[in-house]
């Protein structure tokens, strides 16, 4: 049998832009969240959380609580598994408090009560005695010699001596000699710059539905980026075997990253073995603020040396993140994309996991590589600047490239960033004039992209459709993808193909849809499970024909024969070889199981342009152009989305959010009313280049595009501002009062 799906041109469904598979569900209603699901005799959870940024819980009496009328369980930690160490301890420790209170929003105790109601004026009637303990919220503020210890040995074995407690995780990386480069340039600028933390903004908060049983089966229903992992977590968490418990993913109603960890799920669980019941879990959308994981808050210093023709002859940074009260800050990721746009003969990178008293950080869309960017790129602006010289030239003059040693060791293999910067150069939005009060901004950004275990079945249907078993939940239109892949391979139109979200009990395990991994590795395994089923449909073509299955090829939905006697056979079309399953050798299915590693590095270079109000300081974004390689766009329309939603959560990020502590440690906007994300009317036409160098390690080129859409933007809006007020911003998000304080420190 001859086949061949390495091919990156030509394609017949790869690359179009049919209907969403899930577009009429979502419309209409139908399609089920995490919220949606319901059970006979269902109860309702609500949750017990610390009004305390630290506290050691000194007693918890539940007794009013479990008297009232419709309470049917409460659980605290004595109800969850014991003896858990290393990282399920440390989710143990967040999903519900143990012996202290970590941070305002710490859940220390729930309820399962006949309505939500009554659970809501149950936990209010649980008493919990606290002893308040020091408190620290900042990540400068907690490496300080006199800060509280948040956790006491939490630090890992990578950590140097010699550093504060409270820093958990120490990576370091970078080769050749800095100090010998900046003594070659001709200017050398070092800056500090902060971020703060920032929300997903999901408009879908997490929600499950939990039974339990005293045999220890159970049943659970949620929206989450990761069934398997939820299923392993929650068995971790309350001693169960893994296969007994089944997960089943709902529709998802935004992720970003911020569904890869486990909130809420085992509280469920816990409460129905409690009561014998079916529970249910919905958060507040308080409680998402207070209590599911935001970015981390960032404080950075980052060194380049230039010669004035743009060369950049070293580069240094030293990035320091706060993950909340749990060890999981990405600083080595953040580290590491720092540099990786630039082609560099000295570079050094440190990166700092500080724990504070804040909840328990998630990822969001690339997680640290944003924050990297904003230091790093601003300083590249600043040093164009200054030497007078074109952004995007010495970003190519720079550039990483296939062969290169990126900053943290590795050697580039075939990558895109030159292609990118090509492309915003000759873009007209570059070449545009600027009004008064305007500037532009240009910046490059780098994410890593994942492979992970992943599992994919296929099977035939005697009409000749084909029905897709994918394990990765949809979070930016993969079941679209996956069909188009499938489609090319079997040669069948697209809309004869569907692909589902198996459940945990009816898969092999699949790994979280994170990394940007979907269209890769779901992908790829897709294209393997349909090249088996070909395979096999060749075989029994051969079998026909009575001739050798190495014969037989397959070319647009049809088996045909090869050789000095392919004129003897007609060629047969898949649906003759469907319809005939049972008399010739049974089912027609395909599956392929893996951990692929061939996974494409993604760059992309954004165009920015922004204009202040200089009485207000009000900034709005009025141009905004992504350019992205994708390796190959299976399905454009989806690409583009990606491409545009990141730049608008950069927007936010950049421009209006973050996290507000009090003086107490408590959250003071745990709202969209204070926590402002951006609306249509803040966000400008984002205009989308698609850019296609083919990543060798997928047979249709795919990189992963669903992240480093949002590293470029917070860098690309920081330079478009600076340049509009003439002043360096260097925190963010920048806010119209911060604005207006740089505005007066310029004309001071």
């Amino acid at each position: 049998m001859a086949l061949d799906s390495s091919k990156t041109t030509g394609f017949k469904y790869v690359g179009t832009r049919p209907n969403r598979p899930d577009g009429l569900d979502k419309v209409t209603g139908r399609a089920k969240f995490g919220a949606d699901a319901t059970a006979p005799g269902m109860l309702f959870a609500a949750i017990k959380r610390s009004p305390h940024a630290h506290a050691k819980i000194v007693k918890i009496d539940a007794s009013k609580a479990l008297a009232m009328e419709g309470v049917k369980a409460v659980v605290t930690r004595a109800d969850f598994a014991e003896g858990l160490t290393g990282e399920d301890w440390n989710i143990l420790e967040n999903v519900m408090a143990g012996d202290t209170a970590l941070y305002d929003g710490h859940a220390v105790a729930a309820v399962a009560a006949t309505s939500a109601l009554i659970a809501k004026d149950a936990i209010k009637a649980i008493e919990v005695e606290y002893q308040i303990l020091p408190h620290v919220t900042d990540v400068d503020k907690a490496i300080e010699p006199d800060a509280p210890v948040i956790r006491a040995g939490a630090a890992d074995a990578s950590v140097p001596e010699g550093l504060h407690p409270n820093v958990v995780r120490y990576y370091e990386s970078g080769h050749g000699d800095v100090e010998a480069g900046f003594a070659e340039a001709d200017l050398v600028i070092e800056e500090h710059f902060t971020t703060e933390a920032t929300h997903q903004g999901y408009i879908e908060p997490h929600a499950c539905l939990g039974t339990l049983g005293g045999d220890g089966k159970g049943e659970l229903w949620c929206c989450t980026q990761g069934h398997w992992n939820v299923q392993k977590v929650c068995a971790a968490l309350l001693g169960l075997e893994t296969s007994q418990l089944r997960v089943t993913a709902s529709e998802i109603g935004g992720g970003f990253g911020g569904k890869t960890t486990v909130f809420i799920e085992p509280v469920a669980l816990a409460l129905s073995r409690k009561a014998n019941r079916p529970v249910k879990l919905v958060m507040t959308r308080s409680e998402v603020f207070r209590a599911s994981g935001p970015t981390s808050s960032t404080s950075m210093n980052v060194k380049i040396g230039m010669k004035k023709d743009g060369t950049i002859t070293a580069a240094q940074g030293i990035f320091r993140l706060q993950g909340g009260a749990f060890p999981g800050a990405p600083c080595d990721m953040t580290a590491m994309c720092a540099f990786a746009p630039y082609n560099l003969k000295n570079v050094h990178q440190v990166g700092y996991d500080v724990i504070t008293n804040r909840p328990k950080q998630a990822a969001y869309r690339a997680p640290g590589s944003p924050m990297a960017a904003f230091a790093v790129e601003s300083v590249m602006d600043e040093l164009c600047n200054q030497l007078g010289l074109d952004p995007i030239e010495v970003r190519l003059k720079n550039a990483s490239h296939e062969g290169t040693t990126a900053n943290f060791g590795i050697t580039w293999p075939r990558i895109g960033l030159v292609e990118t910067l090509e492309a915003a150069k000759a873009h007209p939005h570059y070449a545009a004039p600027l009004k008064p009060g305007q500037g532009r901004g240009i910046s490059c950004g780098f994410w890593f992209n994942h492979g992970g275990e992943t599992s994919v079945s296929l099977a035939m249907s005697e009409d000749g459709s084909a029905q897709i078993m994918v394990g990765t939940p949809d979070i930016g239109g993969s079941r679209a993808s996956m069909a188009l892949m499938a489609a090319e391979v079997l040669g069948i139109p697209y809309e004869n193909i569907r692909c589902t979200i198996a459940d945990t009990s009816s898969l092999g395990y699949n790994e979280i849809s994170h990394g940007s991994r979907v269209t890769y590795a779901s992908g790829l395994a897709t294209i393997k499970a349909a090249e088996a089923a070909v395979e096999e449909l060749c075989r029994r073509a051969a079998a026909k024909w009575d001739i050798p299955a190495e014969a037989v090829y397959w070319e647009d939905g049809y088996a045909k024969p090869s050789g000095p006697n392919a004129g003897d056979h007609e060629p047969l079309h898949i649906t003759e070889l469907t319809a005939d399953m049972g008399a010739t050798g049974g089912p027609i299915n395909g599956h392929f199981e893996a951990t692929p590693e061939g996974a494409g590095v993604s760059f992309a270079t954004h165009i920015v342009d922004a204009e202040v109000d200089p009485e207000t300081g009000a900034t709005k974004v009025v141009r905004y152009t992504v350019v992205q390689d994708a390796g190959k766009a299976i399905h454009p329309t989806y690409v583009e989305g990606q491409f545009q939603g990141g730049a608008a959560q950069g927007i936010g990020w950049a421009l209006n959010e973050e996290y507000i502590y009090g003086e107490d440690g408590r959250l003071q906007n745990a709202g969209f009313l204070d926590y402002r994300i951006p609306v249509a009317s803040d966000l400008p036409f984002i205009d989308t280049v698609i850019v296609e160098v083919p990543n060798p390690g997928h047979p249709f080129g795919v990189r992963g595009v669903g992240e480093t859409s949002i590293c470029p933007p917070l860098a690309a809006i920081a330079n478009a501002v600076s340049n509009a007020v003439g002043v360096r911003m260097r925190q963010l998000p920048m806010r119209p009062a911060r604005v207006l304080e740089a505005l007066e420190s310029k004309n001071g």
